[in-house]
């Protein structure tokens, strides 16, 4: 068994009564929370603040974190288990527009359309717990 590790956030911004996320499409039809490996050296907390830059073209600081997902997959043949922690995140600064490329789509939902929206089960865990806390 192999174990594979990545760190990534819910960035949570506030405009009037209206709470709203990042989300990311990697690929046609898939919506996700912006997540990735951590870098050489790079805390969990640190990687989370890099991807959701990265991937979002956002500055967001991070707040608590939020849990852990859990999942298999097979690579080359091999098992493997994903762990994904994750961060609520505050919006500072930045533009969607300015996301990286390994993302064809990043952009804002309503918070509480979030967890309807992703694609994965444990990213809607994730969104509802941020929901949770993250009240204006």
């Amino acid at each position: 068994m192999k174990r594979e590790f990545s760190a990534g956030g819910v960035v949570v911004r506030h405009t009037g009564s209206r709470s709203e996320t990042a989300l990311v499409s990697p690929r046609r039809g898939i919506y996700a929370l912006p997540k990735g490996h951590p870098d050489a050296g790079e805390s969990m907390e640190q990687a989370a603040t890099r991807e959701v830059r990265e991937e979002t073209g956002l500055v967001a600081e991070p707040i608590e974190w939020l849990g852990e997902v859990r999942y298999w997959y097979r690579l080359a043949g091999d098992r493997v288990l994903k762990t994904v922690t994750f961060y609520l995140f505050s919006y500072r600064s930045g533009n969607v527009e300015d996301h990286d490329d390994e993302v064809q789509w990043a952009g804002w939902v309503p918070l509480d359309k979030a967890p309807q929206q992703l694609s994965y089960k444990g990213e809607r865990e994730i969104a509802t717990k941020a929901l949770l806390r993250s009240a204006p």
